[in-house]
């Protein structure tokens, strides 16, 4: 998978692999993605006990995602003076502080602040991660490095959802939030002793942004993977609901399925390398059609909880290699402004999620889940057409 940016324009590349570094960073992703979406696998549980709709607290999800969008692009110029290795734990701390809050939340307002703390680490984090892994091991080595970081990704795919609905029914949604800050914990542990010291590179400008924003291409790109994340996240924020209501699925049948979806979504995070390597462009448009069509698929047969199950599972499969296409076009289209091209990509998903879940609960909520899962896969029709009729994948700018 030839996704290492150009060698010029990589600061300080090290002679050794910091593997231990590596998996740090890959852990932190793990505890703030599995943070992130746990409210996908308790929202019944949630609403029930906060006594709002399934759509109202599925807000928890669209207020992280516009906090994250917001932090993603102011955070590569107002800590250009800070040290990353002290802000990544920075933004650990705030999963942690997170975590117990929305746990120990008597109503929605306490709850939705502590989403925003979480907004804050996710944007940031998820902002310096990829640069700062091009930092910890030589050039040659990034492509595994960045692999090794999305397994992160899939494996909390594979916790956050199902996992989460099954100890939900056993410990509460509180107490799943309280395992997440514990493993938040554990994850601060292993950072403080591996993470290097790594100062700043390059004078990093809220102007930069507009600067790679305005290169031929990525501005494209970056409304081309808000519709994709968007059509995706308008559905899978409310899975749980439209299994119970459209399949009839209890908690174990849920379960079941959703840890199908993470399985499937580890093994897409494998096969991502091999289909990247053929076609990239081909790759970003061709998932969001194949997610479209399962989607369409759902709307047919959704009533049978076996051909969701199948359905569901194979979506899982083709989302796992979106983001690793996404983060590939951004490390070959922007090479030499990772952190900033990383937070325009960033503030784009966040945004996607943030709108995808507002307004798939505004549907579910007025007209249920089918009509729900009817404009998800409009929406990732719209965003293969796109990525097929323009969608550069190429460097736009030499190296500096």
């Amino acid at each position: 998978m030839d996704i290492a940016p150009d060698r010029h324009a990589l600061p300080h590349s090290p002679a050794t692999p910091a593997w231990g570094a590596v998996a740090a960073v890959t852990l932190g992703v793990f505890g703030l993605v599995t943070a992130e979406f746990l409210p996908s696998s308790l929202l019944t549980p949630m609403a029930a006990d906060l006594g709002v709709t399934e759509g109202v607290a599925g807000q928890a999800v669209t207020i992280t995602a516009i906090t994250a969008l917001i932090v993603s692009l102011l955070v590569s110029a107002v800590t250009r003076s800070i040290d990353r290795r002290n802000l990544l734990i920075g933004f650990t701390l705030l999963m942690i502080v997170s975590n117990l809050l929305v746990a120990f939340a008597p109503n929605m307002p306490l709850l939705l602040a502590g989403r925003i703390l979480l907004g804050a680490g996710v944007g940031g984090f998820w902002t310096m991660s990829a640069a700062i892994v091009m930092r910890l091991v030589p050039e040659d080595r990034i492509p595994r490095a960045l692999s090794i970081m999305f397994l992160g990704v899939s494996a909390a795919t594979v916790v956050a959802v199902p996992v989460g609905s099954y100890l939900g029914d056993i410990v509460g949604w509180r107490g799943v939030f309280l395992v997440a800050a514990a493993l938040g914990f554990v994850t601060l542990l292993v950072q403080v002793p591996t993470l290097p010291r790594m100062a700043p590179t390059g004078h990093i400008r809220l102007r930069t942004l507009i600067d790679v924003l305005a290169r031929p291409g990525i501005a494209l790109g970056i409304i081309a993977s808000l519709l994709v994340f968007g059509g995706h996240f308008a559905f899978f924020t409310y899975v749980r609901p439209f299994l119970e209501t459209v399949s009839g699925a209890g908690i174990t049948a849920v379960s079941s399925v959703l840890l199908g979806f993470g399985l499937a979504n580890f093994v897409g995070t494998f096969a991502a390398g091999f289909l990247i390597e053929r076609s990239l462009r081909a790759t970003l448009a061709a998932m969001p059609l194949l997610m479209a069509a399962l989607g369409s698929a759902l709307i047919a047969f959704g009533h049978d909880l076996v051909a969701s199950t199948v359905l569901i599972t194979v979506w899982g499969f083709a989302f796992a290699i979106v983001p690793v296409s996404w983060s590939t076009w951004l490390t070959r289209a922007a090479p030499d402004q990772a952190e900033s091209a990383g937070g325009l990509l960033v503030a784009g998903i966040q945004f996607a999620i943030a709108f995808g879940a507002a307004a798939g609960g505004a549907i579910f909520d007025a007209s249920g889940a089918i009509p729900l899962t009817a404009a998800s896969a409009a929406v990732l029709v719209v965003a293969a057409i796109m990525i097929a009729g323009g969608i550069r994948t190429r460097a736009t700018a030499p190296a500096v």
